[in-house]
C-alpha cells in the first residue's frame, strides 16, 4: 500500500508541474488559437531565473515571484515581435515558434552557462512526512497543493468574474467585443503574458523538484504540455487538469512496474484518445 501511496504522490507532483505548462498553452491556443512551440523555452527561463533569484535573496517565495515577472516579460515580448505578426497563420506560427524556442535555450546558455546548474529545496519544504510506513515528501505535496490552487483561481476567474467573460466573449465575436470599446488585442496580450507567466511558475517549481536544471529542459516538457492539451481538449482548463494527471500517473506506474514502457506511455495515452475521442476528453465551448 505503502508503495502505491508514494507512486500516486510522485505522478501527482510530475502531473502538477505539467499541468502548469499545459495551462498556460492551454490559455494561449484555446483562447487565442496561437500555436506556441516556444512555450517551453518560457518554462526553462522561469527555472533558471528562478535559480538565480533563489541565489541572491535567499528567499524562495522572492525566486518564484523573480520567475512569474521574468515569464510575463519574456512572454510580452513574445506576443509583440513573434507572434503579431503571425496571426491567423497555424504554419507560420509552428515554424517561427520553434526558432524562437531555439534562441531562448541558446540565450540560456549565454546567460548562465552550457553547464548543468544545481537547484535545491528550500529548508521549510526538506524533508518528508512519515505516516506508518508510508512517506510523503514534503515539495511534492507543496507542488500538489499549489497545482490545485492555481487550477482554482483560474477556473473562476474564467467563469466568474468580468474579465473572464471578456475574454470568453472576444474569443467568440472579437468584433463585437471591440465594437463595445473594449481593446481585445490588449486583452489578448494579458492572456499571453499569464499563459508565459504559469509556464515560468511551472518551470520554477520543477527546479527544486528535479535537483538539476539545463536549457534544453523545454523541449522535452514542451512535448509533455502539447500531449496534455491534446487529450484534455483544445482549449480546456478543466481537461488540461485531468489530462496531466493521467500522464504523471501513467509514468510514475509505467517508470516502476514497467520501466521500458515509460517513455512511450505518454504517446499511447494520447493515440487512444485520439482513437476513441478526437476532440479530447474535453472540448471549450466555443
Amino acid at each position: 500500500m505503502e508503495l502505491l501511496i508514494n507512486l500516486t504522490v510522485n505522478g501527482l507532483a510530475t502531473g502538477m508541474l505539467i499541468f502548469l505548462l499545459a495551462s498556460g498553452l492551454t490559455l494561449i491556443f484555446g483562447l487565442m488559437s496561437v500555436l506556441n512551440f516556444a512555450h517551453g523555452g518560457l518554462f526553462a527561463w522561469g527555472a533558471y531565473s528562478a535559480v538565480w533569484f533563489y541565489s541572491l535573496t535567499g528567499s524562495f517565495i522572492l525566486g518564484i515571484l523573480g520567475a512569474i515577472v521574468t515569464g510575463a516579460v519574456l512572454g510580452f515580448i513574445t506576443e509583440k515581435l513573434i507572434i503579431t505578426p503571425v496571426y491567423g497563420n497555424h504554419v507560420q506560427q509552428i515554424l517561427i515558434t520553434l526558432g524562437f524556442m531555439l534562441v531562448l535555450a541558446e540565450l540560456l546558455k549565454v546567460v548562465w552557462g552550457p553547464n548543468q546548474i544545481r537547484a535545491i529545496v528550500p529548508p521549510k519544504l526538506e524533508g518528508s512526512w512519515e505516516f506508518g510506513d508510508v512517506l510523503i515528501i514534503k515539495y511534492r505535496l507543496f507542488i500538489i497543493i499549489v497545482g490545485f490552487v492555481i487550477f482554482g483561481i483560474f477556473q473562476y476567474m474564467l467563469q466568474k468574474t468580468k474579465i473572464g467573460l471578456v475574454v470568453r466573449a472576444g474569443v467568440m465575436n472579437k468584433e463585437m467585443v471591440q465594437a463595445l470599446g473594449i481593446n481585445i488585442k490588449r486583452v489578448f496580450l494579458y492572456v499571453f503574458m499569464t499563459g508565459a507567466a504559469l509556464a515560468a511558475l511551472g518551470g520554477a517549481l520543477f527546479a527544486p523538484y528535479s535537483g538539476v536544471i539545463y536549457a534544453e529542459m523545454g523541449f522535452e516538457f514542451a512535448i509533455l504540455a502539447f500531449i496534455v492539451v491534446v487529450i484534455g481538449g483544445m482549449g480546456s482548463f478543466s481537461g488540461s487538469l485531468l489530462a496531466a494527471i493521467l500522464v504523471g500517473l501513467a509514468g510514475s506506474y509505467m517508470a516502476y512496474y514497467v520501466p521500458a514502457l515509460s517513455l512511450a506511455v505518454n504517446m499511447m495515452l494520447m493515440a487512444i484518445v485520439l482513437i476513441f475521442r478526437p476532440q479530447g476528453l474535453f472540448r471549450a465551448k466555443g
